[in-house]
This record gives C-alpha cells, sequence and structure tokens, in this order.
C-alpha cells in the first residue's frame, strides 16, 4: 500500500524539539497509517479506522 500521497498530520501531543513525533493519516477507506515523522519514507502501521477511534478514546479516558 502506498502512502506517499496520504495527508499526514503531526499528534498534538509531539513535542516540538523533534523527539517523540506520531503522525497520522486518514483518508484511506477504513484505515490509518501511523508513522514517526522524522522518518517520514519510514514504516507505516495500518491499523482499521474502528481500532484507532477505539485506540484514541481509551488514551484519553487514562490522561483525563
Amino acid at each position: 500500500m502506498d502512502w506517499n500521497a496520504a495527508v499526514w498530520r503531526k499528534s498534538s501531543w509531539s513535542g516540538s524539539d523533534g523527539g517523540s513525533c506520531v503522525e497520522v493519516a486518514t483518508g484511506r477507506t477504513g484505515l490509518m497509517g501511523v508513522r514517526d515523522s522524522k522518518i517520514p519514507g519510514g514504516p507505516v502501521v495500518v491499523v482499521v479506522a474502528e481500532g484507532w477511534r477505539a485506540f484514541v478514546a481509551a488514551v484519553k479516558s487514562e490522561i483525563v
């Protein structure tokens, strides 16, 4: 799967110091891509969008 044309957005929790930077991409029907923004040509973890939503909800419930 080619994720080069995807629109990536950096996590609001990623630091501005170039450290832990996570990006996600949408636009693929039912799929989300997750990658390290420091390595844009590197590997992409692909997850089902419903699983991504559940993951984000679980993380948010732990932060609050």
